[in-house]
């Protein structure tokens, strides 16, 4: 007897969506660019045809973004004041310009991330074109 785990569609691998949302492309074929513009992900992929509009990434890579980025920053941030001993305009300056650096750079790639997790793990969607063919 099988179970209802079993009896779906094949697995999706998610090590390798994952890598391939952080690198911003297609999760399903890797070869076409899943943003349109810096945040905004394409309704579908131009190269397979993957519907890529069912992700709901919402709020979850800005909030990883954050969190990454503090504790990364937050212990950088005591080394250098505790070694360098810098004015404080020039830790607010410098730290706040390598903080918006960061976010800048991370928050797309983990926004890839999430909608491909979404996408591997068939959530919200990305699983009703295999039911339909079912």
């Amino acid at each position: 007897m099988q179970t209802a785990r079993n009896a779906g569609p094949e697995e999706r691998d998610t090590r390798s969506a994952l890598f391939r949302g952080w690198k911003r492309v297609c999760p399903s074929c890797g070869n076409a660019p899943m943003m349109d513009g810096y945040l905004q992900v394409r309704d579908c992929c131009p190269a397979c045809g993957t519907e890529l509009h069912h992700h709901r990434a919402d709020d979850g890579p800005a909030w990883a973004t954050i969190l990454i980025t503090g504790h990364v920053m937050a212990p950088l941030m005591l080394l250098v004041f505790e070694i360098f001993r810098p004015e404080g305009w020039q830790m607010a300056l410098g730290f706040s310009v390598v903080f918006v650096a960061l976010s800048l750079y991370l928050l797309p790639r983990i926004k890839g991330a999430f909608v491909a997790f979404q996408w591997a793990k068939r959530m919200h969607g990305f699983g009703l074109d295999d039911q339909v063919a079912a």
